[in-house]
C-alpha cells in the first residue's frame, strides 16, 4: 500500500468511527488533518481489539509487534501503519505513547475493578492522555507546561466516555467507577449492573462527574500554549466533550436508558464558533 493510500483509508476510518473528534480535525491543516486521522485510526484499530468478539492477548501482542516494527519503518502489515509511521516521524512523536496506549488496551481483557481514583487515574492515562499527549505534538507547542496540561485534558476526557457508557461497560465486565467510590456512595456492583437510577447512584455520579469537571478546569490553559493556527481545533475537541458531560448531567445521569451524545448539527456549530473566536 503506498503512503496516499494508507493516508486515505485512515481518513475513511476517522470519518465513519471518530464521533467527535472528527469535528475538530476538519478544522486543521490538511497536512494535520491528515496526521490526527492517521493517529486516530491506529489507536481505533487497537482498542478495537479489546471490545470485538474474541478479542484476546494475543491480538493486542501482535499489534504491539506491528507497532515496533512500524516504528522501524516496516510498515506492510497493515493499511494503517504507513501513514502512522509517516505521522510519528514527522512530528517527533514519542513512541512510549503508543505503547502506553497498549499497554492500558491490553488490561481491558480482563474485568476492570479499580480500588481507588489512583489506580484509574492510571488506567485514564494509559488510554486517553497518551491520545492527548500525542495531539498537542501535531498541534504544535514550544512550552514544556503543555505536556502536563494534556495528560490532564485526556483524564477529563475519559471520565467523561466512563460517565456516558457505564451501561455498555458493565456488560463486559467493566466497572470503572473506583470501589471506594461505590463504598462511599453506598452503590453495589449489582446496581449497576441492574442499571438502578437510584438517589445514591446520582449522588455518586455528580461526585465522579464534579472530578471530571476539575481536570477539565486545570487543564484550560492548555489552549494558550498550543500552536495559535491550531486553538480552533482543540478548543472545538474539549467543548465538544465538556458539552457531553453538561448533557449527562441535565439527563440527571440517565445513562442506562440510552447512550447520551450530541447532535451532529450542535457539533458543528460548536466547530463553526471556535473557528470564528480563534
Amino acid at each position: 500500500m503506498t503512503l496516499q493510500e494508507s493516508y486515505a483509508h485512515c481518513r475513511r476510518v476517522a470519518r465513519t468511527r471518530a464521533r467527535n473528534f472528527y469535528y475538530s480535525f476538519v478544522l486543521l491543516s490538511r497536512e494535520q488533518r491528515n496526521a490526527m486521522c492517521a493517529v486516530y485510526a491506529f489507536m481505533r484499530y487497537c482498542d478495537d481489539l479489546s471490545d470485538e468478539p474474541g478479542a484476546s492477548r494475543a491480538a493486542i501482542e501482535q499489534w504491539r509487534v506491528s507497532l515496533d516494527q512500524a516504528l522501524a519503518g516496516r510498515c506492510d502489515t497493515h493499511p494503517v501503519l504507513p501513514a502512522f509511521h509517516d505521522t510519528v516521524t514527522r512530528y517527533r512523536i514519542p513512541p512510549r505513547y503508543f505503547h502506553e496506549m497498549v499497554d492500558g488496551v491490553a488490561s481491558d481483557l480482563e474485568p476492570r475493578r479499580f480500588e481507588n481514583f489512583d489506580r484509574l487515574y492510571r488506567y485514564c492515562y494509559q488510554v486517553a492522555s497518551t491520545a492527548g499527549l500525542t495531539t498537542i505534538h501535531i498541534l504544535g507547542f514550544e512550552s514544556p507546561d503543555a505536556l502536563p496540561l494534556a495528560e490532564k485534558c485526556g483524564i477529563a476526557f475519559q471520565l467523561t466516555n466512563i460517565l456516558r457508557d457505564i451501561r455498555e461497560d458493565a456488560g463486559r465486565a467493566r466497572i470503572y467507577l473506583p470501589t471506594a467510590d461505590l463504598a462511599r456512595f453506598r452503590v453495589t456492583e449489582d446496581d449497576i449492573r441492574a442499571g438502578l437510577r437510584t438517589p445514591e447512584f446520582i449522588d455518586l455520579m455528580d461526585f465522579e462527574a464534579g472530578r471530571a469537571r476539575q481536570y477539565y478546569k486545570e487543564s484550560q490553559p492548555l489552549l494558550a500554549l498550543v500552536d495559535r493556527r491550531s486553538r480552533a481545533s482543540l478548543a472545538a475537541l474539549i467543548s465538544i466533550y465538556s458539552r457531553l458531560l453538561d448533557r449527562i448531567e441535565r439527563s440527571n445521569y440517565d445513562v442506562f436508558t440510552r447512550r447520551i451524545s450530541l447532535p451532529a448539527w450542535e457539533k458543528s456549530w460548536i466547530a463553526i464558533r471556535a473557528l470564528r473566536h480563534c
